[in-house]
């Protein structure tokens, strides 16, 4: 039996596809792919890096200016302080008094111990002004009656001095006819008198009942005589001249 010929060598298989595409058309996707995010990456780090860069000057140009105000602030509290325990030294005790207050103020409880009786004390005053401005319409009120009537009264005054002047007239009169009267009763009682001795010297029952009725008319008029020398007394008093 011939021997059998070698049969001819099996050609290379062909590469494989995977989805219609070689290996090297993915290769070359992925190399392309990777360069191309490789690419992005570097752009944002770089866009990342500007930006990180106007920011870090923008926020130097803060510190900065930050810097400048702080130590403008610490320029003015220790020139403060300067002048505070330059105070301090010139007068103690007002410093300790002022210490204590500002200690006080910057304690809560006082703070607000001191604004409510700050408030109470504004309220307070508003209503002391309500209260004095209703005693001013009151007095406006008191004075208002008060005016009327210190006219009524002026008025009144007016007509009595006007009848006072016409009384002390009538009184000045009446005191003069009243001394007049005085004396005439004086006369009388003279007279009486003289008509009595005179009955004395009469015998008779008749003589007697005379005398007894002239010593009756001298007892009246002495009385009245007596009477009306009393009310020139009392008109002398009022400073009436009689």
């Amino acid at each position: 039996m011939a021997e059998a010929s070698p049969s001819p060598p099996a050609a290379e298989p062909a590469a494989p596809r995977q989805n219609g595409k070689s290996i090297s058309d993915i290769a070359e996707d992925v190399q392309r792919t990777v360069l191309e995010s490789r690419d992005s990456a570097i752009q944002t780090a770089r866009s990342l890096q500007q930006n990180s860069s106007t920011h870090l000057r923008s926020l130097q140009g803060f510190l900065t200016k930050m810097r400048s105000q702080y130590h403008a602030y610490e320029d003015t509290f220790v020139n403060k302080v300067k002048e505070e325990v330059t105070s301090a030294r010139e007068h103690p005790g007002t410093t300790v008094g002022v210490s204590v207050a500002a200690a006080l103020l910057l304690l809560r409880g006082p703070r607000r111990f001191l604004i409510r009786q700050t408030f109470g004390r504004l309220q307070s005053e508003e209503a002391q002004f309500v209260r004095a401005e209703k005693n001013v319409k009151d007095l406006n009120l008191s004075v208002d009656l008060m005016k009327k009537e210190s006219k009524k009264l002026i008025e009144r005054a007016a007509l009595a001095e006007t009848d006072m002047k016409r009384g002390l007239t009538d009184l000045k009169n009446t005191g003069n006819q009243t001394q007049r009267l005085v004396k005439s009763i004086y006369k009388v009682e003279s007279q009486a008198g003289g008509l009595m001795d005179d009955l004395r010297e009469i015998p008779g029952r008749e003589a007697l009942k005379l005398r007894a009725e002239v010593a009756s008319l001298a007892s009246n008029l002495k009385q009245q005589r007596v009477a009306m020398e009393k009310r020139i007394v009392k008109i002398s008093e009022l400073g009436v001249a009689v």
